[in-house]
């Protein structure tokens, strides 16, 4: 565990050790839910890597799990934002299916289907706004997913940063492709 911010001892104490929690508990990053009657906790995802979509706050973990829990048809997706003019951000969801990616009006139907899902799952304002659809998603050879270049192709800029640690390069220029 860090013991300090070098430099700057207020500012670790405040990051880490929050004035909420009275120093006693130190915060990680991850946020969590405690089941009162089991004692069980179930992890809800990063904290900061939160969607303010109309002025919804939303976590990507959450509509990560209502597309992967389309079990009959997704096997892995990832959720990220992108500036939108009417909403502020847009949710632009990447989803593997557990069959061949599928392309034209095929493409568009299973979109409409998942979009549907997810409104049934947590609400319409957490519809993706753009669902794409790969192989697989960029990862590192140790099975991370690289949200940093997902958020690159949402917004469709052009990847310049380093990609050497992916698994298959190839994916992004697939992942790029617009329905």
């Amino acid at each position: 565990m860090i013991r300090t911010i070098w430099g700057d001892d207020a500012r670790f104490i405040k990051s880490y050790y929050p004035d909420d929690f009275k120093g006693k508990y130190y915060l990680a990053g991850d946020g969590a839910i405690r089941d009162e009657k089991t004692g069980y906790f179930t992890i809800t995802g990063r904290i900061d890597d939160v969607l303010n979509v109309s002025g919804h706050r939303m976590g990507t973990m959450e509509i990560e799990s209502a597309l992967v829990s389309c079990t009959e048809l997704v096997a892995e997706a990832a959720v990220v934002g992108r500036p939108d003019d009417t909403t502020g951000e847009a949710v632009v969801a990447f989803v593997v299916l557990k069959r061949a990616r599928p392309t034209g009006d095929e493409a568009k139907a299973i979109a409409k289907q998942l979009r549907d899902h997810v409104g049934r799952e947590i609400g319409p304002i957490a519809k993706p706004k753009d669902i794409r659809f790969g192989d697989n998603l960029p990862k590192t050879r140790s099975g991370k997913i690289m949200r940093r270049l997902l958020r690159s192709i949402a917004k469709g800029e052009a990847i310049t940063q380093d990609t050497s640690t992916l698994e298959n390069p190839a994916i992004l220029d697939q992942l790029a492709e617009n329905l």
